[in-house]
């Protein structure tokens, strides 16, 4: 069987190619933050010993919205065991993801005690922000809406901060750092979980509380154990 050996114009359109590759791979390459991604809840920072919950989250997706009651409720059984950091993931085919995720930066940069109260408005009232309740309005009208909305979470007296808030760069770039953080971890939908750095298997959907436990509760006692045999160890 004759072997045809590839023209000449295809391999230096495939080497060009290549090329458009390479440069597009540099360019597109985030700068480090100043500060690691994500909102921290209740301020509770990790340590050596604490487990640490990494969620990432659409404010306008249904599932991101039923995972949090359950994920709230486990943080808040285990304490100061448990750390847990939300980053922003604004989905593409949730028309709104981006603009919501974006208030939540502003917010933190405003008032970081708010942001999770904001997050709990956006899923109380996620339907105003779904795609076919939006899709008649402009862009401009549906920052107006949100502007109004986030007020009414971290006061009136704000309104002129956050409408502000919206034509800063920063926080464009603040949400935009977000998504390309989920993207560099391997991020592909919402909810999507890691514990201790390693991600649970069911991204995409809710996970509840007692799912949680069959997770958190033998790492407890992992931790546990290791701090008893290392006390022996010294005595």
């Amino acid at each position: 069987m004759a072997i045809h050996k590839p023209k000449q114009g295809f391999l230096i359109l495939l080497s060009a190619l290549f090329s458009v590759c390479n440069l597009w791979m540099i360019h597109a390459q985030v700068s480090i933050p100043a500060k690691f991604d994500g909102f921290v809840y209740k301020n509770s920072l990790p340590h050596a010993d604490t487990i640490m919950i990494e969620a990432f989250f659409d404010p306008v997706c249904p599932d991101t919205r039923d995972s949090w009651p359950p994920l709230k409720r486990v943080v808040d059984h285990y304490g100061p065991r448990l750390s847990l950091v939300v980053h922003p993931f604004s989905l593409p085919y949730h028309d709104n993801a981006f603009v919501t995720s974006r208030a939540l930066h502003i917010v933190n940069k405003l008032n970081a005690s708010a942001v999770y109260d904001l997050l709990e408005q956006f899923f109380k009232h996620q339907e105003k922000f779904y795609n076919q309740q939006t899709i008649q309005m402009s862009r401009a009208s549906v920052v107006d809406q949100i502007v109004k909305f986030v007020t009414k979470v971290v006061g009136d007296d704000s309104l002129s901060a956050v409408a502000s808030s919206f034509n800063d760069r920063s926080t464009d770039l603040a949400t935009r750092v977000s998504f390309k953080y989920g993207c560099s971890r391997g991020v592909a939908g919402t909810p999507s979980f890691f514990v201790n750095g390693f991600t649970l298997p069911s991204a995409g959907s809710a996970l509840d509380y007692n799912g949680w436990r069959s997770i958190i509760d033998p790492l407890i006692s992992a931790q546990h154990k290791s701090g008893n045999e290392t006390s022996h160890f010294f005595l």
